[in-house]
């Protein structure tokens, strides 16, 4: 019997996209000039964030109000075609307001689950530390394993899912601080900071007219992201440049001025962005260099420095580049 050709509801899904180092590098490029036509002078922020997405993990944001961390992350929804929501966290938001609730129809007599806002692909926690602990523990699920749990069904993410999530440093009134659990699982935390004076004229003159966000078309496609994350996981990593960068979380384990150091978790996350900063210059090996450029936003917000060392002015900045310095680097040639 000879088999008959699948109906329109059975074609089968296309094969995988499939992505080499190279086009991830051309990926990167296309998105950071794409996303410097609306965002001024923030391109080491947009290349941590591109490493940060690539190696599958989340951002935390923590700056003061007005420095471009919402338009960081629309532009970035919009240069790969994403999904993009925003929550605005307050004392009142509740779980359900995040993850979505059930609801009984009446026609129908049945429950009916309604997705929250972090069913998308790119989600905007803004001043996650206004929201409360059990609706910050909301997000944990999602973040770690890209699904959401609710009345005990379980609801897939759809790739790729990336969480910004934000917070003032400055106004700490009302405030819930996210404690060291919750904050070991962002992959990575920095800042954007001021631009300076010709940049910001150069902001002034752009939006002069409209905002140049609205332009902003896509460069590339989730599908193509999604590869790029499958892709960084070939980079090789040597031996030596493995063995250089568990000295450094070590050290932090053992290092006086450290009440807590980098845990298995924190090594991980260093290997992966280390990859992922290697392919986006180009390289399918990595570098020492490569580690240096990642290790503080991946490892500051997960270090805990002692009371004496904190009246002392010692920073966890501080302490990482004393532990570079002491750290001898090994040679890799191509």
């Amino acid at each position: 019997m000879s088999p008959t050709a699948p109906s329109a509801s059975q074609t089968p899904p296309p094969p995988p996209i499939s992505t080499d180092v190279a086009q991830v590098a051309e990926i990167a490029k296309r998105v950071i000039g794409n996303v410097e036509n609306a965002i001024v002078g923030k391109r080491k922020q947009l290349i941590l964030s591109l490493v940060a997405w690539l190696s599958g993990g989340h951002i935390l944001l923590e700056d003061v109000p007005g420095v471009a961390k919402t338009m960081l992350a629309r532009a970035l929804a919009k240069s790969l075609g994403c999904q993009f929501k925003r929550v605005q966290c307050t004392p009142d938001l509740l779980p359900s307001d995040v993850t979505g609730t059930s609801i009984f129809n009446q026609k129908t007599a049945e429950f009916e689950f309604r997705r929250g806002p972090v069913f998308t692909q790119i989600l905007l926690a803004d001043e996650i530390n206004r929201a409360t602990p059990r609706t910050q523990a909301s997000l944990l699920e999602a973040m770690a394993e890209g699904r959401v749990t609710v009345d005990g069904k379980t609801y897939t993410l759809k790739p790729p899912f990336l969480v910004i999530a934000t917070q003032n440093p400055v106004d700490h009134e009302g405030t819930f601080p996210l404690p060291e659990a919750q904050l070991d699982r962002f992959l990575m935390r920095f800042s954007l900071g001021y631009p300076t004076i010709e940049e910001e004229l150069r902001m002034l003159s752009l939006l002069q007219r409209t905002h140049p966000i609205d332009g902003l078309d896509a460069v590339a496609t989730a599908d193509q992201l999604v590869a790029a994350q499958a892709a960084i996981r070939e980079v090789h990593v040597d031996p030596r440049v493995q063995q250089y960068l568990l000295q450094v979380v070590h050290q932090t384990r053992n290092n006086e001025h450290l009440a807590l150091g980098g845990s298995p978790r924190a090594t991980i996350a260093l290997f992966r962005c280390s990859q992922a900063m290697a392919a986006v210059r180009g390289r399918n090996f990595v570098l020492p260099d490569d580690v240096k450029k990642i290790l503080a936003p991946v490892m500051n917000h997960r270090l805990i420095l002692r009371p004496e060392s904190r009246l002392r002015k010692m920073t966890t900045e501080k302490v990482l580049d004393e532990i570079l310095g002491e750290i001898a680097v090994p040679t890799i040639q191509a």
